[in-house]
């Protein structure tokens, strides 16, 4: 389990935009974030991005915006803003969120 109180766990707040709502884009961003063992949520918002919230080493945050970059076949991303914070230890697992969104 990511200790939150470990100085290399950090909290990472991803916006991605582009064609990314409707194309499995959560889904896709569930799956290569649980693979790097990575906790938080994705969820889409109502203006057409999706947000991820994610928590964990920073070195595998940043290999996870690789993925995100290009996204599963059907996506066409055009934007991806990272904003960087302190872990809060809230997250168990990786999951999709419902909440707020499209």
């Amino acid at each position: 389990m990511t200790d939150s109180t470990d100085p290399a766990t950090v909290r990472a707040t991803i916006s991605v935009a582009g064609r990314v709502q409707g194309v499995g884009y959560r889904a896709f961003a569930l799956r290569v974030a649980a693979a790097r063992g990575l906790r938080g949520t994705v969820r889409n918002l109502d203006d057409g991005r999706v947000e991820l919230d994610v928590e964990g080493p920073k070195e595998r945050i940043e290999s996870l915006l690789n993925d995100l970059r290009t996204g599963p076949p059907a996506a066409r991303v055009t934007d991806v803003r990272i904003e960087w914070g302190r872990a809060t230890g809230r997250f168990s697992d990786f999951r999709i969120s419902y909440e707020g969104g499209a």
